[in-house]
């Protein structure tokens, strides 16, 4: 919204700051964050009035998490309204690529939030019917996939672009469109599986958000893709602004969500951000890398996965409990550790997916 400043500006003056995604990616980051700052406290306070019990404990879960009870949810709501916040009042909203990540965010908000909903209200663990949830985060996936091959350059649309191999495109024509919606879809459920115990699932997706960021920031730049032998996506830039703007309201959140949580993220945030991610890499070509940067999503994924598979099978468990963070809290291991262990799992594999663009 305020890039139009840009437009009393001379070349030379105060005005032609907006014009730098870097500069508003950075008032984005700190609006969101002084955003979580304010509001954090009072969201907390009228969810703890109106949940009354707060979110409802899996009595089949590890022991330590009875001792949560009464914890609210739906904290994601600070996050997401810091995010929209920030990213309405900084980035260019004539760019497409920005409202179809928008639109997937908080597409796949409204269906947690209604899932957190029945949940809350029924005191029920089960919520909104995965069959429901899986339909409605497809149809949002699909229509976002669309966009972004109606988006691309001719050169790009419907093309797999694999990393390492240079110039290299696999041209995924009408098969496009479902892929990307597993990508989009499978995100969104990874870090919702993910999302177990208290930070545990926001600072990797802030992690992963600053990587598929960088990304975005360096595909939008022909010099840089020129440079580093990657394909060029023009319009991707301005999602650096929205990453830094997620990134901000999590930070805002984890405030809160620091064991021991005052406010957990519940679906209405881990669906929403794990959306965003996968909307992301489908916008920047690089949804083989958002497989390495959320390299921890996908193992939690899987060993729900293979939990259910190997126990229909032969009715006994690879793990102690999944998803996976759970296994190791049945090992012993306490909560701060598997959480700081995931966080620096993660880092890593930030870095590794960010490697992925200069070795060509």
């Amino acid at each position: 919204m305020l890039y139009w400043l840009t437009e009393l500006s001379d070349g030379g003056d105060f005005f032609n700051l907006f014009r730098y995604i870097t500069f508003r990616a950075g008032a984005a980051f700190f609006t969101a964050l002084i955003f979580g700052f304010l509001f954090g406290r009072p969201l907390i306070n009228v969810l703890r009035r109106k949940q009354g019990k707060g979110q409802p404990i899996r009595s089949d879960g590890p022991e330590a998490h009875l001792a949560k009870a009464g914890t609210p949810t739906m904290g994601g709501l600070l996050i997401l309204s810091a995010m929209l916040f920030s990213t309405l009042l900084w980035a260019r909203l004539d760019n497409g690529y920005v409202w179809i990540v928008l639109f997937v965010t908080y597409g796949y908000a409204a269906i947690g939030f209604w899932d957190d909903y029945a949940k809350v209200s029924k005191q029920n663990v089960k919520g909104v019917s995965g069959r429901v949830r899986m339909s409605l985060g497809l149809i949002l996936a699909a229509v976002a996939a669309v966009a972004a091959s109606w988006l691309h350059p001719d050169s790009l649309s419907n093309q797999l672009a694999l990393p390492v191999f240079k110039d290299t495109l696999i041209n995924l024509s009408f098969l496009f469109v479902p892929f990307a919606m597993v990508v989009i879809v499978g995100s969104a459920n990874a870090v919702n599986l993910t999302d177990g115990l208290d930070g545990l699932a926001i600072m990797p997706v802030m992690i992963a958000a600053g990587t598929l960021g960088a990304i975005a920031y360096i595909v939008g730049r022909v010099d840089f893709t020129d440079y580093l032998g990657v394909h060029y996506v023009p319009g991707t830039g301005e999602l650096f602004i929205l990453t830094a703007a997620l990134i901000g309201g999590g930070l805002g959140f984890l405030w809160y969500n620091a064991p021991p949580a005052a406010v957990f993220m519940g679906d209405t945030g881990s669906l929403a951000l794990g959306g965003a991610l996968g909307a992301i890499a489908v916008c920047t070509k690089h949804e083989i890398v958002l497989a390495i940067v959320g390299g921890l999503f996908v193992v939690e994924a899987l060993s729900v996965i293979i939990q259910v598979a190997y126990f229909k099978l032969t009715g006994k468990r690879v793990f102690l409990m999944a998803p996976i963070h759970h296994h190791f809290e049945k090992k012993g291991w306490s909560e701060p550790q598997i959480v700081i262990r995931f966080w620096i799992i993660s880092l890593i594999l930030a870095l590794i997916g960010l490697a992925t663009l200069k070795i060509r």
